[in-house]
């Protein structure tokens, strides 16, 4: 019955570390997170909000600055409005939620809360 993939055993997925590095750091003596690199690499250095410009998009620009004063992180977000910059992350939906240069969110307002579970889901 190999058809229909019956009988097959089924692979296992390989965890991987819940850290920016992937666990490619030579430091590993981190005890309370899940993070190997210590927190060295794992910093964000950039929020960026990509949007148009409209009522949604401000929105979430004040959803990501009000977690981030939640979190205490010192990072300014930047609110990019320019769709020549916006193209070239390559981004269709608007609003998005650009981290360290990689787009972490797009096509809906997350609220404050949930600004705050991305970044903790992110190892942040």
């Amino acid at each position: 019955m190999g058809l229909f993939n019956f009988g097959k055993k089924k692979e296992k997925k390989a965890e991987t570390p819940s850290c920016c590095c992937n666990g490619n750091s030579k430091v590993f003596e981190s005890s309370e997170s899940s993070c190997f690199c210590a927190g060295e690499s794992c910093k964000i250095t950039s929020i960026k909000v990509l949007g148009a410009g409209c009522k949604s998009c401000h929105e979430q620009y004040e959803n990501v600055k009000s977690a981030i004063k939640v979190m205490e992180l010192p990072v300014e977000v930047e609110y990019i409005t320019d769709m020549e910059k916006v193209m070239a992350y390559g981004v269709m939906s608007m609003p998005a939620i650009v981290v360290n240069e990689k787009i972490v969110s797009m096509g809906k307002v997350l609220k404050a809360a949930d600004v705050e579970k991305l970044l903790h889901k992110l190892g942040y």
